[in-house]
C-alpha cells in the first residue's frame, strides 16, 4: 500500500510502514510542508497514497467524501507524543486490512479503526 504521512507527524513513523512492507512518503519529502489541506489531499491523490494526519478536520467527510480521494486516515490521540503516534500506526496494520483504506476516510484512536468508505 502506498501512504503518504502529514507534516504534523513524526519522520520516523514512515519507517513503521516501510519495515511493514508498504511504500511512504512525507509531506515534507515532497515539498508540500505549509501548504493547505486541499492541496496535500491533492497531491496524495494524484500519487494514489493514502494520507495519515494528526489533522482532525481531514476527517471532515463533507469537505473530504469518501471516494473523493486516494484515502485519509486521521490519527486522533489524547497523547500527541511521538512515541505514542509510532505506536498507533504501527497498529494500523493489525486492525484493518491497508486496501480497505482506499478512498475511505478513516479515523484510528488507540485500538479502533473507524472506516468511512466510498
Amino acid at each position: 500500500m502506498k501512504f503518504k504521512l502529514d507534516e504534523n507527524l513524526p519522520v520516523s513513523a514512515a519507517s513503521v510502514l516501510v519495515a511493514a512492507g508498504h511504500d511512504v512518503d512525507t509531506v515534507p519529502g515532497e515539498h508540500l510542508t505549509g501548504r493547505p489541506d486541499q492541496d496535500v489531499v491533492t497531491a496524495s491523490s494524484a500519487a494514489q497514497r493514502v494520507l495519515i494526519s494528526l489533522d482532525v478536520g481531514l476527517g471532515d467527510i463533507r469537505a473530504y467524501p469518501p471516494g473523493s480521494h486516494a484515502g485519509i486516515v486521521v490519527v486522533r490521540l489524547a497523547d500527541q507524543s511521538a512515541a505514542t503516534v509510532i505506536k498507533a500506526i504501527g497498529d494500523l496494520a493489525s486492525l484493518a486490512k491497508p486496501e480497505s483504506l482506499s478512498g475511505a476516510v478513516a479515523v484510528l484512536q488507540r485500538g479502533l479503526l473507524r472506516i468511512r468508505h466510498p
